[in-house]
């Protein structure tokens, strides 16, 4: 039974330059391989998904693309760095995306993120964290997506301008052991769904 992981990094920097939050991703992907789930890592910053609530907004939008990976996927986990205390401006356009499909079913008639499992990663020098990742994981809960315990890893330094996570960041027990039953959470909820999916009795569309 083959299980698929995409990871979404919406880091406001381009696949060029160093991202804080795909090296978090990376620790929960390294997981993920071991236990040899099929894992993909998507920057968002290299490709244009444009803001908006249909399919495609034309004019080049990669959003159908990236929705073709997130319906072929198992595990969706959204990885964001914090910015004014809020997720980045990419992670909210992603959110909405996906709501604005949050219409389409499945076979059984079911919202199409039924028997899927969402995560999410936080980096970050300063607090908001677990603020951002509560409007998260409740948006994608709040359209078909399964959370499992403890789905949240993060990392954030010191207030105020500090060591970024790379730097000081991924020796934080804390962090680790957090990344690791987030990861193994994801697997296990992915793997009892895809045996015993949510039946469509009393939740279809």
């Amino acid at each position: 039974m083959t299980v698929k992981a995409l990871f979404i990094n919406t880091s406001l920097k381009p696949g060029s330059e160093t991202s804080n939050t795909e090296a978090l991703i990376k620790k929960s992907e390294e997981w993920m391989k071991k236990e040899r789930v099929e894992t993909e890592v998507y920057r968002m910053a290299d490709h244009d998904i444009k803001s908006g609530m249909e399919h495609d907004m034309g004019g080049g939008d990669e959003w159908p693309q990236l929705m073709e990976k997130v319906k072929k996927a198992d595990i969706v986990v959204l990885g964001t760095p914090i910015w004014n205390g809020e997720r980045s401006s990419l992670a909210s356009i992603l959110i909405e995306r996906l709501y604005a499909e949050s219409g389409e079913i499945n076979e059984k008639g079911q919202a199409v993120y039924y028997n899927k499992v969402f995560g999410c990663l936080v980096t970050g020098n300063e607090d908001g964290a677990k603020s951002v990742a509560r409007s998260v994981l409740f948006a994608m809960d709040n359209i078909g997506f399964t959370i499992p315990p403890n789905a949240l890893s993060y990392w954030v330094g010191e207030a105020g301008p500090g060591p970024s996570y790379i730097e000081a960041g991924q020796e934080s027990d804390f962090t680790k052991k957090n990344t690791m039953m987030m990861s193994y959470n994801l697997m296990h909820f992915a793997e009892i769904l895809k045996k015993h999916p949510i039946p469509p009795e009393g939740n279809t569309l």
